[in-house]
């Protein structure tokens, strides 16, 4: 196979389609929104509590390790419906541990933001 020589404009017309991927997450998937939700939350704390740059770098990877597994679990939930559309067993676990993935990250960056918030409440609220 022959590689095509590179294309500023492919390129660009490239990130169509990932902005038009998350037009059918916000539209589709229920859950996006909850997500949207709590980053908007996560994002006005950070300002609020003026978290420290090192801080940011933590949030935003955790806010983006939640967002990139809501994409992909949603993306293979959507490629197993298309190829086997009846109820499967097979399928079903498939889609539980991609589901499982969205659960660990937002486990996980939940901690992430109580290990960097919850000091912050404290000294705001308590300490003053």
């Amino acid at each position: 196979m022959k590689q095509q020589k590179f294309s500023l404009k492919k390129r660009l017309i490239s990130f169509k389609y990932a902005f038009n991927g998350l037009i059918i997450l916000f539209k589709d998937e229920h859950n996006a929104l909850i997500h949207l939700f709590a980053t908007i939350c996560v994002i006005i704390a950070g300002f609020l509590f003026e978290i420290s740059s090192f801080e940011w770098i933590v949030v935003i990877f955790a806010i983006g390790f939640v967002w990139t597994a809501e994409i992909l679990n949603t993306a293979i939930e959507n490629m197993a419906d298309f190829i086997f559309p009846e109820k499967h067993e097979k399928i079903k676990r498939i889609k539980d541990l991609s589901a499982a993935a969205v659960l660990i990250s937002a486990i996980t960056a939940l901690i992430i933001g109580l290990i960097i918030f919850i000091p912050e409440i404290i000294e705001c609220f308590f300490i003053n």
